[in-house]
Parts: C-alpha cells; sequence; structure tokens
C-alpha cells in the first residue's frame, strides 16, 4: 500500500469502507507530511491540527456506529485563505485582513464539514487572489514541489501545492479567471472550475463578484466529481447561485459518440512553449484514442477576452476591496483623521498589484470613461458568450492547453504584468463566458508539469468530468 497521505480520495474512501484505515490516520500521515515539506514549500499559513484530529476521531466514531456522512466523511482536505471558516483567521492573502477572524461559515466551507470532512488548514494564494503565481501573498511565496526555484502558478498555488505535494487528499480554491486551473496545470493535478452559479460564494473574499467561483482541486477526476457534488447546489445567501439540476456524476468508458472541437484561435497560438505544444498535441491524439471525434472550430472573440476580463475584473476590484478601509475589521491606522485614517491603512494594507488593479477599475469607472471602457467591454462580453453558444450547437466539448508554459522562476514575472496576465489567455474566456472547465495534467515524464483543458457546456458538468476522466486514463495507458 502506498503511504497514506498519497492516496486518492476514491482509494482513501475504499480503504475507510473496508475499515483497513481510519480517518486519524490519514489525517496524521498528511499532518506529518506538512510538518516535513512545508518549511520548504510554505504551502500552508495556518494548520489546524487539533481541531483536524478531532474532527477525525469523530468520523472514526460515526464509521463505527454504522452512520457514515459521505464520501468525504473523513478525508483530509485543505482550503483556499479567502473562504471563512468562523472562529478561525481569513486574510486573503493581505496585510490589511492580518488578524481577522470570520465570525460565520463560507458556505462550502459548511457543507464540507457537514459532508464529514478534515478541515487540516487554511493555504497560501496571491494577495486577494490577484496573481498568476502565488508570489503575490503578503506572507511570502509558495514554492513548487518540483522545483523550489519556480513558481506553482496561482492564485490558488497553496491549494495546488498542498495537493501535489500530497500534504492534503484534496483542496478547494477559486478561479476568477484561471486561478484553479492554471496553477493545476502548472503542478501537474486536476482543478475544476464549475459553471458560474453552480457553487455558493457565500463566504468567499470577493474579487470580482461576476467571475469568482470555487472549485475542487484534486488528484484524480473522480476526486473533483466527488468534492463538487459536496459543495454544490443553491444558497439562499447568495442570489447568484443557481437552482439547476443538481450534478450528478455518470461515467463512460469511451469518447465514442463525443465530438470536441480545437478552436483554431487557442492551437496556433503564439507564445506557447514548445514543451506545452508537445504535450498538449499528445493529449489531443489521446482524445482521438478514446473515440472523440475531434473537429476544428472558430471561437471568435478569444483574444479580445483577455482585454475584457483586465477591464471587467479591475472594474468590480475596486468595487468589492472599498470596504477594507481600515474602520470595519483589518489593519487601521490609528490617530489619524478620517481621509488619512483610509488612504494610510489601505496603502499598507494593500500590496502592489492590489493597487494597480484598484486605480485601473476606479478609472474605468470613472465620469467620461465608463462607457469606453466597462461599458464596452460588457458589450463583448455578450459577444464572447454568444461564441460559446453558437461552438456547442456543434460540439460537446472544446479543448484547449490550459497554461501557455510550464512553471517559471521566481521573479521572472513579477515587474511585467502584461506577461503575467497572459499566462491567463486560456482560461479568462471561460469565466467571462461563465462555463465550466477543468484542467487535467498531460504528462508523466518527471519533466515540469503540462495541463491541457476541457471546457463545457453550461451546468454539463456530468458530460466535462466524463470525458477528462476517460482522457486521464487513455494518457496513463498511451504514457
Amino acid at each position: 500500500m502506498k503511504p497514506l497521505n498519497e492516496l486518492t480520495i476514491v482509494e482513501a474512501r475504499e480503504l475507510l469502507d473496508k475499515g483497513e484505515v481510519t480517518s486519524r490516520q490519514l489525517t496524521e500521515a498528511c499532518l506529518q507530511q506538512i510538518k516535513s515539506l512545508d518549511g520548504a514549500l510554505h504551502a500552508y499559513l495556518e494548520v489546524y491540527e487539533e481541531d483536524a484530529l478531532a474532527a477525525a476521531n469523530r468520523a472514526d466514531d460515526r464509521r463505527a456506529e454504522g452512520s457514515v456522512l459521505g464520501p468525504l466523511d473523513g478525508i483530509p482536505v485543505a482550503i483556499k485563505d479567502n473562504m471563512l471558516l468562523q472562529g478561525k483567521s481569513s486574510t486573503a492573502g493581505s496585510k490589511i485582513l492580518q488578524g481577522y477572524t470570520a465570525t460565520y461559515d463560507s458556505t462550502v466551507v459548511k457543507k464540507l464539514v457537514d459532508a464529514g470532512s478534515v478541515i487540516l488548514g487554511r493555504v497560501n494564494m496571491d494577495e486577494f487572489a490577484m496573481g498568476s503565481s502565488t508570489e503575490r501573498s503578503a506572507y511570502g511565496p509558495t514554492k513548487h514541489p518540483r522545483d523550489p526555484e519556480r513558481v506553482p502558478g496561482g492564485s490558488s498555488g497553496g491549494s495546488a501545492v498542498a495537493v501535489a505535494a500530497d500534504m492534503c487528499l484534496g483542496a478547494l480554491g477559486s478561479d476568477t479567471g484561471g486561478s484553479i486551473r492554471q496553477p493545476a496545470s502548472l503542478c501537474g493535478i486536476v482543478g475544476l472550475k464549475p459553471t458560474y452559479g453552480r457553487v455558493s460564494r457565500y463566504g468567499l473574499i470577493a474579487m470580482a463578484s461576476s467571475l469568482d467561483q470555487i472549485g475542487p482541486m484534486t488528484k484524480c477526476v473522480e476526486d473533483s466529481a466527488i468534492m463538487l457534488e459536496a459543495i454544490q447546489g443553491q444558497d439562499k445567501n447568495d442570489q447568484t447561485s443557481s437552482d439547476e439540476a443538481y450534478f450528478k456524476p455518470f461515467w463512460k468508458k469511451s469518447l465514442q459518440g463525443v465530438k470536441i472541437g480545437l478552436p483554431k484561435q487557442a492551437w496556433t497560438s503564439q507564445g506557447v512553449e514548445d514543451r506545452v505544444k508537445e504535450k498538449t498535441e499528445a493529449a489531443v491524439a489521446a482524445l482521438k484514442s478514446a473515440g472523440a471525434d475531434l473537429v476544428e472550430i472558430d471561437l471568435p472573440y478569444a483574444d479580445e477576452a483577455l482585454a475584457v476580463y483586465y477591464i471587467l475584473m479591475p472594474c468590480e476590484v475596486s468595487a468589492n476591496l472599498s470596504r477594507f478601509d481600515g474602520m470595519r475589521y483589518g489593519l487601521r491606522k490609528q490617530g489619524l483623521p478620517l481621509f488619512e485614517t483610509y488612504a494610510q491603512s489601505r496603502a499598507e494594507g494593500f500590496g502592489d498589484e492590489v493597487m494597480r488593479r484598484v486605480l485601473l477599475g476606479a478609472f474605468a469607472l470613472s465620469s467620461g470613461y465608463i462607457d469606453a471602457y466597462y461599458v464596452r467591454a460588457k458589450k463583448v462580453q455578450t459577444l464572447i458568450r454568444q461564441a460559446y453558444e453558437h461552438a456547442f450547437q456543434n460540439v460537446d466539448l472544446i479543448v484547449t492547453p490550459t497554461s501557455p508554459t510550464t512553471a517559471f522562476k521566481f521573479g521572472e514575472k513579477m515587474n511585467d504584468p502584461i506577461a503575467m496576465y497572459l499566462e491567463d489567455v486560456f482560461t479568462v474566456s471561460v469565466n467571462v463566458a461563465g462555463v465550466p472547465a477543468i484542467s487535467i495534467p498531460c504528462e508523466d515524464d518527471g519533466g515540469m508539469p503540462v495541463g491541457i483543458q476541457l471546457i463545457g457546456k453550461w451546468f454539463d458538468e456530468a458530460t466535462l468530468l466524463s470525458a477528462a476522466r476517460v482522457l486521464e486514463a487513455q494518457l496513463k495507458t498511451d504514457n
């Protein structure tokens, strides 16, 4: 048997059901891995050791009594630092929230706890989820598990590393423009961004409310399905959450009869590393081997999606972050007049990238510019959504690379915001349109990981995950 912390959720659940391991043993194995590795990798900002062991004991007691809560009962997981857990710190990777203690549970965390999950701790992230490398955390960068001189991606870099380095069995991340899928790609794990509205955002420290979505980061596709089942559903506390039929997985053995589109805008894109091109083209060949019907499609406005995203997102950032003013919670500069309190608290509490995006958003929303920037971007957003609607009339899924690069070195793109923003070139249109997408690893040669992205129809995660699982199996066969 492999070490317990290296198990998938599916494998761990099977052993738990057979009585061959306990939740406490799983939890202790993960905690030991954290103690061994996290000093070097810095995935966790806080570990809830006592609480986790107590939760594991309760799970074992339930199992002994025959009252298991579900497939996640007793499974140790991690949560991103922007999801509230009552009584625990939540900082969104920012100094301005240092010392803030959550007064209520986010819906996703409550659902995990209600499902019996063991919450190991909160993991690192780019400040307020603004970044693609986890270098922007106010509490220090997270390092790539295969090469500590390289970034793990972002903003959910802590979640990705915790899973990839076997410091948990699964984790939650949030995805505004690729923040689940891009670090999943760079770290060689599975990352699922559900349809906008599939999962409640209540208790998520917001970045851009019309784009944010919470999703699972796991070691295999089936694990992502298990976590999505647990956290999905409409929530009266989030009016953007949907009452669409619940996701229920079904697993196909092949892709026979499944039509998958290859958008020419993605597959002829400049700036894609040779390794990414090689591995993703091999994954496309694996889709064909699994029976898929591959067709080239036109997906217009792919280039415009990045520009639209980097207008809409800062506009929402400037509105959402106005609440962090040094008065209600978090960092506060004392003894100053009102305006100076605001200015000094925010100047010391926010990092450079956060201030850049707040300023960009405030400018784009200002009188005289709102029509030229925000209103025009909203119109193009409609065109992007219509482009996906048209594409999905002819195909079941769309496939692209997840990221144009593998993990890059620390500092390589920190002083070049445009280069960092281009990391999201294949992922942002998914958020702009609100469709679901998944990144799965497509290399197994020990080099830096590469991910391939499958994009599905609105609220059709079942088809998306089924195809991803077939591809996952085919890639293992081919390798």
